[in-house]
């Protein structure tokens, strides 16, 4: 039984996802630009996502190898990339059956490959820490680890690293590293990966062999730069709608806690969404949402189920009307800076009690 009385959904429209992917690879016609979809898609549904890009992308890459399997699972055939490499020995067997892309990041890692002997012949991505400080090899043990692979694995051998700053356009950092992981490349004669969605974005000299595209396939501007040459269109609408219209008196309160006092005469909308469905428990009070092709501000603390709105300078507002909490109308960078966060926060954490609805728009 498919009934849903509760109107709390997220819209993934996939048309718009196709098209941001199109126009960001666009910006790279010499590399071959892979689909991040860790973590779910950004919370946009992994198996729906792959299948709907299936037919346009190299390949796919995921956190962790379990992300992976559910995708073989679900009939997902391209290559898929662990960004996180090989998290036990057996995840090399795994690879192997699989046709998984293993990501070197650490001596044990290799330890556990060298145990596989010649036999262990995907394609092998190797980590090279230029500045992130979070994983990878540093570029003087480039040559041990590179030394200690078979001539098929080297040949096949990607090296990448990982932009700590891309996203801010006059950052010297980030040509540092790009310079780092190039000089490597060029010295070990290796295919190379840099660019992020920011780096492909703001970065064209870090477009390499393989980028990897992530928040920005799903319409979110991954980049200090508020002009830029692409326009993309946010690939989730998170919307609920009202089931509840109040009047306050001047002073009365609205809320766990009493947070929130009425100024004058006020109208409350309560709204069917809250932090079990990732709508944050820390949103402030005055963060936006679109009702009826107009903004209105959170009133009070967000409850386990439930919003409240103030609506009282809104006209025609009426039970059933439908709320945006951030997509299409309202993007989610702008919900974000009022909830001290960033878009990729709040894309992940919305919960499994919310419906996923996949259009073709």
């Amino acid at each position: 039984m498919n009934y849903r009385s509760r109107k709390t959904q997220a819209i993934i429209n996939l048309s718009a996802l196709k098209n941001n992917y199109n126009q960001i690879a666009n910006l790279a016609p010499h590399s071959k630009t892979i689909a991040v979809i860790k973590a779910n898609a950004y919370g946009h549904g992994a198996i729906e996502i792959a299948k709907s890009l299936h037919s346009l992308v190299p390949a796919f890459a995921v956190a962790f190898i379990d992300e992976a399997i559910i995708l073989r699972k679900a009939g997902i055939t391209l290559p898929i990339l662990i960004l996180e490499g090989p998290l036990d020995k057996e995840d090399f067997s795994l690879a192997k059956h699989h046709d998984f892309w293993l990501m070197l990041h650490n001596f044990e890692q290799v330890l556990w490959l060298s145990q596989e002997q010649t036999s262990y012949q995907e394609k092998l991505w190797l980590k090279i820490d230029t500045g992130m400080n979070r994983l990878g090899f540093s570029p003087k043990d480039a040559k041990q680890v590179i030394a200690n692979l078979t001539n098929e694995q080297q040949r096949e051998l990607v090296l990448c690293s990982h932009f700590s700053n891309a996203d801010e356009i006059n950052n010297p950092k980030t040509k540092t590293q790009i310079t780092g992981l190039k000089t490597l490349a060029d010295k070990y004669s290796c295919q190379f990966s840099l660019a992020n969605s920011a780096g492909i974005i703001n970065w064209p000299e870090s477009h390499a062999n393989y980028n990897r595209l992530g928040i920005a396939l799903y319409g979110t501007n991954p980049t200090t730069n508020k002009s830029m040459a692409i326009k993309l269109a946010p690939v989730m609408t998170l919307q609920s709608n009202i089931i509840a219209l109040r009047t306050l008196k001047l002073g009365e309160s609205v809320g766990y806690g009493e947070t929130w006092q009425a100024k004058q005469a006020s109208v409350i909308a309560t709204v069917a969404i809250g932090y079990a469905d990732g709508y944050p428990r820390n949103a402030k009070a005055g963060t936006p949402v679109f009702i009826n092709n107009q903004l209105a501000p959170l009133a009070g603390r967000v409850s386990m189920d439930m919003i409240t709105i103030d609506v009282t300078n809104l006209a025609n507002v009426s039970l059933g009307d439908v709320v945006e909490l951030w997509g299409e109308n309202l993007s989610v960078e702008t919900v974000a800076k009022y909830m001290d966060t960033i878009n990729y926060e709040l894309l992940t954490r919305v919960s499994a009690r919310v419906p996923k609805v996949y259009l073709e728009s």
